[in-house]
């Protein structure tokens, strides 16, 4: 007897193809950062069903992270919906442009494009999935909409990142996600008050470690007060005198250097 076809199953998947393929991979990162890779042409796909529908939604995990400034390659879409509505968008999408990757899975996947799209809903605990301070929120209350996309916004998702990353040792990429985040967007502490507490602590301990110090050895005396004014301090071990930040934009302004990239002698090392 002949084998029944799986519908499930399409002739490539996205990621399968990109490990297939090195260098189309390389050529599909190069277009991903200029907006045109097949995931943001999914991106887009989607998220005009879901508009036509009337679904809800916002934009979670790469793709959000992209949209908020930390721009980095990703496989899939990430899409927030209410349990409700996924049903629903199952049933409109289902064998339309969209199969689930296999029976019951509550994810699709574009058969065009073969991205895979990825379903989180209201309720549920990110992480562990077991019960906690933080679920995943119902998405037009976290929303913001940006070229026609809802995405969530830039609190929700560090929340969700740091709740999944302090509870599953496999997601410890969303606490470098945070990391990263606050590297590039230099969050500040009080940034903390808008997240649940289960989470403040973590964000604050990312956050030192994310500091960079920026360093000048010296400085025109007419550029000392105007420096003092804009945050920079003074500090001293006895031999050399620094004057030391930890704000970017400051550090850029005076030419300053982040500190690891000067050299350090044996026994002379730069005092933090």
């Amino acid at each position: 007897m002949a084998a029944v076809p799986d519908r499930h199953a399409l002739s490539f998947a996205y990621e399968e193809q990109l490990d297939r393929d090195p260098r189309w991979a390389l050529s599909e990162g190069s277009r991903h950062f200029e907006e045109n890779s097949a995931v943001f042409q999914a991106l887009h796909k989607i998220t005009k069903r879901l508009h036509d529908l009337g679904v809800p939604y916002a934009v979670v995990g790469g793709m959000a992270l992209f949209q908020h400034g930390l721009r980095r390659f990703t496989e899939d879409v990430g899409i927030l919906v209410t349990k409700e509505n996924l049903k629903r968008i199952h049933h409109e999408l289902d064998g339309l442009g969209y199969l689930p990757p296999h029976q019951r899975s509550k994810h699709l996947r574009d058969t065009e494009l073969g991205v895979r799209i990825e379903f989180l809903t209201t309720g549920e605990y990110p992480g562990d999935g077991k019960e906690k301070p933080v679920v995943f929120p119902e998405p037009g209350a976290v929303s913001f909409e940006a070229d026609g996309v809802s995405y969530i916004k830039l609190p929700n998702l560090v929340e969700l990142k740091l709740a999944s990353g302090m509870t599953n040792l496999g997601r410890l990429k969303d606490l470098a996600d945070v990391l990263e985040l606050i590297k590039r967007l230099n969050l500040p502490a009080d940034f903390a008050d808008q997240l649940n507490p289960f989470v403040r602590d973590k964000f604050l301990e990312l956050r030192q470690q994310a500091h960079r110090r920026y360093v000048i050895l010296r400085a025109a005396a007419r550029d000392l007060e105007e420096m003092r004014k804009d945050g920079v301090t003074l500090e001293s071990d006895g031999g050399d005198a620094r004057l030391v930040t930890t704000d970017p934009e400051v550090a850029r302004k005076y030419n300053m250097v982040e500190e690891s990239e000067f050299w350090v002698e044996e026994g002379d090392e730069l005092s933090h």
